[in-house]
C-alpha cells in the first residue's frame, strides 16, 4: 500500500467513524460531547444526523471500493469521484457548520487528490 492508498484508507476510516457517531452515538454522551449538543438538541436532530451518517457511510464504501478494485484505471476513477465528493462536502460543512470541518474532512481529500495528480 502506497502513501496515496494510505491517505485514502484514512479518509474512508474517518467517514466510517462519522457514520458510527452520527447514526448510533448522536444522542449518547460521547456523540453529544463530540458535537457539543444538548440532550434536547441531540434528540431533535437525531434523524437528520442519521441521514448524514448514512451519506458518510456511502463515501467510506466508495473509497474502499476504489482501494480494492482490481482494475487500476477504474480504481483511480472511483477514488477521484469519491475524493471530490468528500472535498465538496467538507467545504460545504466548513461554510455552513464549522471551519474545523474543512481541516478534518476536506483537507486530507485535497492532499490525496494532489498526490494522485503528481503521481499520474
Amino acid at each position: 500500500m502506497d502513501l496515496i492508498d494510505s491517505i485514502i484508507g484514512f479518509i474512508a476510516f474517518e467517514h466510517f467513524v462519522f457514520l458510527i457517531l452520527e447514526m448510533f452515538l448522536w444522542n449518547k454522551p460521547l456523540g453529544r460531547k463530540i458535537f457539543s449538543l444538548s440532550q434536547k438538541k441531540a434528540i431533535e436532530t437525531r434523524s437528520l444526523a442519521a441521514n448524514q451518517g448514512l451519506y458518510n457511510g456511502f463515501l467510506s464504501a466508495g473509497l474502499i471500493w476504489g482501494l480494492v478494485h482490481t482494475n487500476h484505471v477504474f480504481s483511480q476513477q472511483l477514488n477521484l469521484f469519491f475524493l471530490v465528493c468528500v472535498v465538496i462536502a467538507g467545504i460545504f460543512g466548513a461554510l455552513s457548520v464549522s471551519k474545523k470541518i474543512f481541516f478534518i474532512q476536506a483537507l486530507p481529500a485535497i492532499i490525496a487528490l494532489i498526490l494522485m495528480q503528481v503521481q499520474a
